[in-house]
């Protein structure tokens, strides 16, 4: 059995034993697409400390599971939409009406 590698088109053999040490690497291409963000958002997320990423020589590589421990984080809980941050252009005094 065999899985993607955390180098575009490689795979990694995959034990067939206890699996749950198995480390699925992404790239920044394929994080930012399972997150439906541009590769510039997915950066600053993680030069802001948001999500946790790993530079092996010249390449960044992030860990599948904590992409989707971030995206459960992001989730916004019911009723607090009213606190959300004004969208570009819109003034806070437009909000009150």
């Amino acid at each position: 059995m065999t899985r993607p590698g955390p180098y575009a088109g490689t795979v990694v053999p995959v034990s067939t034993g206890d699996s749950s040490n198995e480390i699925v690497w992404m790239n920044s291409a394929e994080a930012s697409k399972r997150l439906g963000v541009t590769v510039r958002t997915l950066y600053r997320f993680i030069d802001d400390g948001e999500l946790p990423a790993y530079r092996f020589g010249r390449v960044i590589r992030l860990k599948q599971d904590e992409v989707d421990s971030f995206i459960e984080a992001c989730r916004i809980e019911p009723g607090t939409l009213d606190s959300a941050p004004p969208r570009p252009g819109e003034r806070v005094d437009e909000l009150a009406d």
